[in-house]
């Protein structure tokens, strides 16, 4: 027979926790900057929440930075770098990550 629960004693000495994430993105790479989304941007030292994907309304993602660096150099009416739509933030992710980000001549 088994010990009851309550006899058992299990006494942890060390461990190391592992963790993975992927991004859910249809590319592999910012069609900005090139740099794979499992990294960073060349603007960020490191991956992560500080270097997050945006996604358009047109399904296509970016590093926040880059974006936000492409939508600043357009003179008119900000296009996707990808596809030449007019570029908007996907509503879903600003809600999701909690901030407002701002299209020049956008209210």
């Amino acid at each position: 027979m088994f010990p009851s629960r309550s006899k058992m004693k299990v006494k942890i000495l060390n461990w190391h926790a592992v963790a993975s994430w992927t991004w859910d993105a249809q590319d592999e790479t910012c069609g900005i900057c090139r740099m794979a989304f499992d990294g960073c941007c060349p603007d960020c030292k490191y991956p992560g929440d500080d270097c997050p994907l945006i996604w358009g309304a047109c399904n296509h993602s970016f590093h926040l930075h880059c974006i936000l660096k492409w939508v600043n150099s357009q003179t008119s009416q900000p296009h996707c770098p990808m596809c030449r739509r007019e570029w908007q933030f996907k509503a879903w992710e600003q809600r999701r990550r909690g901030f407002q980000l701002e299209t020049p001549g956008q209210c």
